[in-house]
């Protein structure tokens, strides 16, 4: 279960607007693989929406079955903002409907900070 927790507005390439919803999962338990100590995190993503801005507020706090899962993109560099250190990385983050094989929406870990 995922529940949406935001929403943002995201421009196009022709200049229009829509809006796009922040999902998050459930509670995890991850070791670093720099420190090896663990933390507790949680996964989040954006999907597009076809609705108005005034209708995603109505949205926030509304669950959803599924999760977030982690996928495989193109390497990109990102740049911790409490260490200052740059990543490649080569993953993002999408929503995957319970029962569903395919998944919804991509947003790189870079993106995230900057909902």
């Amino acid at each position: 279960m995922v529940s949406v927790t935001s929403y943002a507005l995201r421009m196009r390439k022709d200049g229009s607007t829509f809006v796009v919803l922040e999902l998050t999962g459930g509670l995890e338990i991850i070791q670093s693989s720099n420190t090896g100590k663990h933390y507790a995190t949680v996964r989040k993503c954006t999907i597009p929406s076809t609705f108005s801005e005034e209708i995603a507020k109505t949205m926030v706090g509304q669950s959803l079955p599924g999760n977030i899962v982690k996928e495989e993109v193109d390497p990109y560099e990102y740049k911790n903002q409490r260490t200052g250190e740059i990543m490649l990385l080569n993953h993002s983050y999408a929503f995957q409907p319970e029962g569903a094989t395919s998944t919804i929406g991509q947003t790189k870990v870079m993106e995230m900070e900057l909902a």
